[in-house]
């Protein structure tokens, strides 16, 4: 690992997924991190955009909880095997990064329709195609016309999904279940033990989602333990 920059703590500002909190991130910049450096950061909580390593570190709460799909043991639910027959319509491969218009076509709608936001190019490429660890590129074509993308980073038992995106007009196909399903396929067909999802925060709603891969683990704080999670078992965590 080439460390660009020590780790530091951001400023205190206003958490973007609960309200009423605020928010503050320890962050460092890092180029040509080793696969193994990879399964060591995410397994402490870490998350990247680009050169750009970041997790949570907001004072008086640790709601951001790291969680990661066991993959070996992943079972399909009905309505995710449901979800799954539907994208047979879907064409899936994974390979080396490889930027496009129609890429940051798709990644623009999806800001726009999803979130209200403008995207930039620049920051587009910066963050998924700054390339600072193994990292691959999901697609997703129907027919021969590509409808989403994913960035994902491949850790030595792990990978991790780092965004994705889809054409807003394909949402009836589920995609970003589907692309879930797929990518925690193609993980274990690789051999990796885990799938990485990221943050889920019980009380944001947009990350629910999270929440319906099972078995999975999550990362706890202050005991920084992962612990093992079967459907049903959140009445524990109430």
């Amino acid at each position: 690992m080439i460390l660009l920059q020590e780790p530091f703590f951001s400023d205190t500002h206003d958490c973007p997924y609960l309200e009423s909190r605020k928010c503050r991130y320890e962050y460092f910049f890092a180029l040509d991190v080793t696969g193994e450096e990879l399964c060591r950061l995410l397994e402490q909580g870490w998350r990247k955009f680009g050169a750009y390593f970041f997790r949570p570190n907001c004072p008086g709460c640790g709601k951001c909880i790291p969680l990661r799909v066991l993959t070996r043991e992943f079972s399909k639910s009905k309505s995710q095997r449901r979800i799954a027959r539907g994208g047979e319509v879907l064409t899936f491969q994974v390979g080396p990064l490889k930027y496009s218009q129609r890429a940051f076509e798709i990644y623009r709608d999806h800001s726009l329709n999803r979130f209200g936001k403008e995207a930039d190019m620049q920051e587009f490429i910066m963050n998924f195609y700054t390339q600072s660890c193994p990292t691959l590129q999901s697609e997703y074509y129907l027919g021969d016309k590509l409808i989403a993308v994913g960035f994902l980073d491949r850790g030595e038992n792990s990978l991790s999904s780092v965004y994705f995106v889809f054409d807003t007009q394909y949402d009836y196909l589920r995609p970003g279940t589907f692309s879930v399903i797929s990518e925690i396929d193609y993980a274990r067909s690789q051999g990796l033990d885990y799938y990485y999802l990221g943050y889920w925060i019980r009380e944001n709603g947009s990350m629910s989602y999270k929440n319906a891969f099972y078995p999975h683990e999550r990362y706890d704080w202050s005991s920084m333990q992962w612990s093992r999670i079967e459907k049903g078992d959140d009445k524990k965590f109430l």
